[in-house]
């Protein structure tokens, strides 16, 4: 069912008492960073990198840096816009519990989200961990080094292999941030899928695990999805406008 979205929204935030946030890349979109999947978007014009081979293969370790150092001026650039700013008014006034998210671009938190309150799915790009130890690295040396010798060193704590903090195409999910978005979508009565087009799992089973537990589904995103049928409340229309204007008739 397709509705005059504020108000109707707004209804229903302030009816829940416990919301969650699920977003995906049509939530950073208006703050010009690309969607990934969609066409025209950065895979369709080249080949992601498997996990396995990058831990398998120095040449495609090579590409991954190189890729990452020649497109990582576009993301570090990016600011939040209204929609990441509406939701972090969300969760700092107590209504929204976590933001669930398919995103790396950090900008949840750059829009005041607290870290604990950001549950991170598919990782982060804006730094690199060891694989092996998980020490956290900045990207400006490791940039240095690759310029200089062609590759990033190894960890200097255990000599493990260092990457870019994201879940890459065959990598295995993060243990504790799934077991985090399942408690959190569990203890929701109101759930809200933004950007998102909910055919990535295990990402995408979270809606529906929030209407199973008895939850309230909202689909806020400028295409249908699969899982519109599902929804309670399905708004197609821009995810900045729609959610800004949401939260000034929520008064939070």
């Amino acid at each position: 069912m397709t509705v005059s979205p504020n108000t109707d929204l707004a209804k229903l935030i302030v009816q829940s008492s416990r919301v969650v946030i699920f977003t995906g890349a049509g939530i950073s979109t208006e703050s010009g960073i690309p969607d990934f999947r969609s066409p025209g978007g950065i895979w369709s014009k080249m080949k992601p990198i498997q996990f396995q081979d990058f831990v398998a293969d120095p040449k495609m370790r090579e590409e991954s840096w190189r890729r990452k150092f020649e497109g990582m001026d576009g993301m570090a650039k990016a600011k939040p816009n209204r929609g990441h700013f509406a939701v972090a008014k969300l969760v700092n006034s107590g209504k929204a519990s976590h933001v669930i998210t398919q995103n790396v671009d950090n900008l949840h938190q750059n829009s005041g989200v607290p870290d604990d309150k950001v549950i991170e799915l598919h990782g982060n790009a804006t730094y690199a961990k060891c694989l092996d130890c998980g020490q956290a690295y900045e990207f400006a040396p490791l940039k240095v080094a690759f310029q200089k010798h062609g590759e990033v060193p190894d960890c200097e704590h255990c000599g493990g292999l260092i990457k870019t903090a994201t879940i890459s195409f065959g990598q295995s999910m993060p243990e504790r941030e799934m077991l985090l978005a399942e408690q959190a979508t569990i203890a929701c009565d109101l759930f809200i899928a933004i950007g998102s087009s909910l055919l990535v799992y295990p990402a995408a089973s979270f809606p529906l695990q929030a209407k199973q537990y008895g939850a309230k589904l909202v689909i806020l995103n400028r295409e249908p999805t699969e899982m519109d049928g599902y929804a309670d409340m399905v708004i197609h229309d821009e995810i900045g406008i729609v959610l800004s204007q949401t939260i000034e008739e929520c008064s939070v």
